[in-house]
């Protein structure tokens, strides 16, 4: 999903709205001949994403600066780790160093977090998931980086599956339709390869959404002891996710009820960006 040719699009974007006019200190701070060498230094501990991503940022800019990668996508590091190397004309340094690490300190922040959730779900057989729940015309980004934490991706947009959800059943029952018979009638119109989710929000829906024959079902904010009741039920015949206000201290508890998929939008939405900086060396001789 994150081509070579979305990076440079986004990233180029990126670049042009921080320096729409070039980059004014840079240019009369600098002069032309300077070079300069720097470290993508860690500052506390954390799963690395966005290398390409950060590279991209200085290519761009000047592509005679020279980004080396030393710690790979998905690998964890701890605080004073060296990251990536950079060198090359300083200006061009200087004018993408916020852009590359906003980047990178964003996607890293992510996989850090998705990290975490999926090491409470050790030992089960539980997936962690993201959801739709991205910064808008960030998604593949972010969804890269929740890979790069371990986790996995819900489905990616509007177009990749049918997921209907409590407004959707609302509307599709209002003639006093059942919902079985709502979904059979769809199914009935859609593509057979088409995937279909449902989400239900009481344990008196399931066996009606068990009985239109769909792929996966969602119980949304469930309490415990209502998942475990709902694996029950639902038995196998379906995949069964759960989703709804999941946290750090409740994800193991909510993954031993049963369940094949927790999804997690706090993985993309909330996850506050890593603690990345970028140190120019000083050659003093």
């Amino acid at each position: 999903m994150l081509t070579r040719a979305h990076i440079d699009r986004v990233v180029a974007a990126a670049l042009e709205e921080d320096a729409p006019w070039g980059d004014l200190t840079s240019e009369y701070l600098i002069d032309e001949i300077s070079v300069a060498r720097a470290d993508l230094v860690a500052r506390e501990r954390g799963i690395f994403s966005g290398g390409e991503v950060f590279a991209t940022a200085f290519r761009l800019t000047d592509p005679r600066v020279e980004v080396e990668l030393v710690v790979a996508d998905g690998e964890w590091f701890d605080p004073g780790d060296v990251l990536a190397t950079v060198s090359g004309p300083a200006r061009g340094v200087l004018t993408a160093e916020r852009i590359g690490l906003n980047f990178a300190q964003r996607m890293s922040g992510i996989a850090t977090l998705t990290g975490l959730f999926v090491a409470e779900v050790a030992e089960t057989a539980t997936r962690i998931a993201d959801t739709r729940k991205t910064t808008p015309g960030l998604r593949a980004f972010e969804r890269k980086a929740v890979r790069d934490g371990g986790g996995r991706n819900h489905r990616y947009s509007l177009s990749d599956a049918v997921m209907a959800k409590d407004n959707h059943l609302a509307i599709l029952t209002r003639d006093g339709a059942s919902i079985a018979e709502a979904l059979q009638e769809a199914k009935r119109r859609l593509p057979h390869t088409a995937h279909i989710e449902v989400e239900v929000d009481r344990l008196d829906q399931i066996e009606d959404v068990l009985a239109a024959g769909v792929g996966t079902i969602m119980l949304d904010n469930f309490s415990i002891d209502e998942l475990r009741t709902g694996v029950a039920q639902i038995a196998g015949r379906a995949t069964v996710e759960a989703s709804g206000g999941v946290t750090l201290e409740t994800v193991r508890a909510i993954a031993v009820t049963g369940v094949d998929v927790i999804s997690v939008g706090a993985l993309t939405h909330s996850a506050r960006a890593l603690d990345l900086g970028l140190d120019v060396h000083i050659d003093t001789h």
